[in-house]
């Protein structure tokens, strides 16, 4: 081990980077000026320790890409950041506390300044770490419609990371979902902008409240990708960039506090995320105000040169990268190495480059304490703990509390969504029930590609999942302990078996009532259904698993569908023939049980679609946010209707909604319009609703979406009560990007109503928007007010 001479002291006996009277920014100054040219670069990357054939594929041409890191030829320049100590092998969380340690405190000790490397761990539906709770999957937490909810959980989340020594969380994923044949649409929040930045915001405040760096992907475009496919080019014009693609991100700067955003792999017109300065620095920095940090996506600067053919070296690659905007390269250093060294001695990179990336790097590890002289790299979870052996931490830290779990559930509970009741469910106290499909008996079934099991602890055989999970087959027969219930998988996820469906069938045939659980499996890269890489020609269920609908449906006997998927399937004859259909989006650890609750009533549904449901698998793209022409015709004989629009979702109350009042008829384009309307509980059960704010633009300077969701408000109604809901909306929510590119608010008649899907607004109000037209900037409303009155 080489230990460095500290550089030389102060006149008052510190460094003053170490100084807490002198400014940050003069902290971080001074400390680039002692640096070396070596020793500023090694701030720019992280490594991967203990990635690679043994830890399986878990990034794309990640065996390609990763070359040997010697760290002891590193480490005495320092380093940047340390890639997934916890998310790349299964490893209690005790021991891998402790080996975090026992490493920050070897970086610690070899580099000059005493610079810990920042630890980043992925946390997109729960910390990546095996033991850790699996909370439901992003469509989930849109489904939800509660951004309070989902700030508590990443709260959570932050705070086991935090407490084991984890400074940056890779989450959230503010996508909008354009094409639902992609692959990773199970990571999104939705299809809907104000939805997606509402509750993504809410994500990154959680994070950030429990001090971890909340890291915004992929900025941008990705989820645009021609034919859903992971990524491929990407054909957006710059109005649904502006209006569609860009809010949740700006939403999560200005609001949210993120402070780090990784760029999308993508293209945007023939320009690289990852080389795009005009995206990554004029609009993030320059126009939103973001001062934080611009990570690379997993390999991106090097893909520069391998896959988009922008740059001719790594060298290129890297200088490219960091005139863009880019400040750390992920998840280890292949282009910011020796090959940017050489670039900047030879004179084809500025070191005015790395000092400028550097600059935020090192304000962000000052921000988070990693600077302070007397830096201690113990993480919360392991102080006052004695053991400095694996043996003595193993199973010292619990990830999976029983608050986690219990949250966890709330949300699963929330985020699933009844989308067709015949009467059936409730179920009451049936006989004989029959569970089928491939999903019913597999825990699996309940996780999304990114947990830490379906992501790591599948590529290691013979390794517990680490935490416990039931399946819808355990969970009904506990829910249901005096029916007799019978299973049969009947066929395979993905396989095409048919050989058993006849037999399923024949086994729902001899039922009062057959639970019939189809669906995904996560995975990467094509090894699942559903999850990145995993995409899909069109939206038929995988398989054979059409036929085995088809087939229980025949037999007559009523059938509850349910379904646990990472994105929307189109359904056959299931909307018309089903008793029930039941959508649960990947719905974590505790979702068996909040499946079963719902079928049983002891849970009152209130999930409400963050996508929409097709009604024929090969009508793609399809969005509910579309123009007149995206929907069905006279001139062509594609009928692109949603079977179940974005937005809708049923309970088990009986909700009338009624007495739409507003004072205004015509309001100023920089006013604001009063509405209101009653919501009357017939039923004798408290009933849960979501109340959605969309607009309609009959006339435009644009072509404009038919709807467009401005805003949502949970509501809960009390048996046999009565609440008045009242929103204020500025004028400022009808903006959009004109002609000429400008954000403006246009005068002219606009529909505003109140819906319980994007398909079903019954109360609607007209009014006309006076005055001038608008210029909006930065400091424009993006929400609208609620009060709920007399809940």
């Amino acid at each position: 081990m080489t230990i460095h001479t500290a550089p030389a002291l102060g006149t008052d006996g510190a460094a003053p980077w170490h100084d807490r009277a002198l400014e940050p920014e003069a902290r971080v100054e001074a400390l680039i000026a002692a640096m070396t040219l070596r020793e500023k670069i090694a701030q720019l990357y992280g490594v991967w320790v203990g990635a690679g054939a043994d830890g399986g594929d878990v990034a794309p041409h990640q065996h390609d890409l990763d070359d040997a890191i010697d760290l002891d030829e590193v480490l005495p320049d320092g380093l940047g950041q340390l890639t997934r100590p916890f998310g790349t092998h299964p490893v209690d969380a005790g021991v891998g506390a402790l080996s975090l340690l026992t490493t920050q405190r070897r970086i610690v000790a070899e580099n000059r300044f005493g610079i810990p490397a920042l630890a980043h761990e992925e946390c997109l539906a729960g910390f990546a770490a095996w033991g850790a709770t699996a909370y439901p999957v992003p469509l989930s937490w849109g489904a939800t419609f509660n951004p309070a909810l989902i700030e508590q959980m990443a709260t959570r989340i932050g705070t086991d990371m935090r407490s084991v020594g984890v400074h940056q969380g890779l989450a959230p994923v503010l996508d909008v979902v354009r094409d639902a044949r992609w692959g990773r649409v199970e990571e999104t929040i939705g299809e809907d902008p104000y939805l997606v930045a509402t509750v993504g915001s809410a994500y990154v405040r959680g994070l950030e409240q429990a001090g971890i760096v909340a890291t915004l992907k992929h900025f941008v475009g990705y989820s645009a990708s021609r034919a859903g496919r992971n990524l491929a080019p990407v054909s957006v014009g710059p109005r649904e960039l502006a209006d569609v693609l860009l809010p949740p991100f700006e939403m999560a700067v200005r609001e949210g506090g993120a402070r780090s955003v990784m760029n999308s792999y993508t293209d945007l017109d023939g320009v690289p995320s990852a080389a795009d300065r005009s995206l990554l620095t004029e609009l993030l920095r320059d126009e939103w105000g973001f001062t934080g940090t611009v990570v690379a996506d997993y390999f991106a600067i090097a893909f520069l040169k391998l896959l988009h053919g922008t740059a001719t070296s790594w060298a290129e690659a890297a200088g490219a990268a960091l005139d863009a905007g880019i400040d750390v390269e992920l998840p280890t250093v292949k282009t910011f190495g020796e090959p940017l060294r050489r670039a900047i001695d030879e004179d084809i990179v500025s070191e005015a480059l790395i000092d400028t990336a550097l600059r935020r790097v090192l304000a962000q590890k000052l921000d988070l304490g990693l600077l302070e002289a007397n830096y201690d790299p113990t993480p919360e979870a392991l102080r006052g703990v004695t053991a400095t052996d694996a043996d003595g931490v193993r199973g010292a830290i619990d990830l999976d509390s029983d608050e986690n779990r219990a949250l966890a559930r709330q949300i699963a509970e929330q985020g699933i969504v009844l989308v067709k009741n015949d009467g059936l469910l409730p179920l009451s106290a049936p006989e004989r029930v029959a569970v089928i499909g491939p999903n019913a008996d597999e825990r699996y079934a309940m996780l999304g590609c990114y947990s830490f099991p379906t992501h790591v602890v599948s590529q290691h055989p013979g390794v517990e999942m680490g935490i416990h999970i039931d399946t819808v087959l355990d969970a009904v027969r506990a829910e249901f302990a005096h029916a007799r219930v019978t299973h049969l998988a009947g066929t395979g996820i993905d396989d095409g078996a048919t050989a058993a469906i006849g037999t399923a069938a024949e086994t729902a045939k001899n039922a009062d009532v057959a639970i019939l659980v189809l669906g995904d499996r996560a995975g990467l890269f094509g090894r699942g259904t559903s999850g990145e890489g995993c995409d899909a020609d069109d939206l038929t269920l995988p398989g054979a698993q059409q036929q085995l609908l088809d087939a229980v449906l025949a037999t007559g006997t009523p059938i509850v569908v349910v379904l646990l998927t990472g994105r929307p399937y189109a359904l056959g004859e299931a909307p018309e023939k089903a008793a029930a259909i039941i959508q649960a989006f990947f719905p974590g650890e505790e979702g068996a049980s909040a499946i079963a609750g719902i079928i049983s009533g002891r849970v009152n549904p209130s999930g409400r679609l963050p996508v929409s449901i097709p009604a024929h698998s090969g009508v793609q793209p399809s969005t509910y946010l579309a123009a007149p022409l995206a929907r069905k015709s006279g001139v062509s004989n594609i009928d692109p209707t949603a079977a179940y629009p974005f937005g809708h979702g049923l309970g088990y109350g009986d909700v009338v909604w009624t007495d739409l009042e507003s004072p205004d008829a015509t309001v100023a384009s920089d006013g604001e319009a009063m509405l209101s309307m009653r919501l009357v509980n017939r039923s004798d059960r408290d009933a849960h609703e979501v109340v959605q704010l969309y607009v309609h633009d009959p006339v435009a300077s644009i072509v404009r979406p038919v709807q467009r969701l401005i805003g949502y408000q949970r509501v809960t109604v009390p048996a046999g009560a009565t609440v008045r809901v009242a929103v204020t909306v500025p004028m400022d929510l009808t903006s959009f990007t004109g002609r000429d590119r400008r954000r403006i608010v246009e005068p002219g008649e606009l529909e505003f109503g109140f819906g319980r899907s994007s398909g079903d607004i019954p109360l609607t109000h007209r009014l006309r928007v006076t005055g001038p037209e608008r210029t909006l900037g930065a400091d424009r409303a993006v929400h609208a007010r609620f009060q709920v009155i007399g809940a």
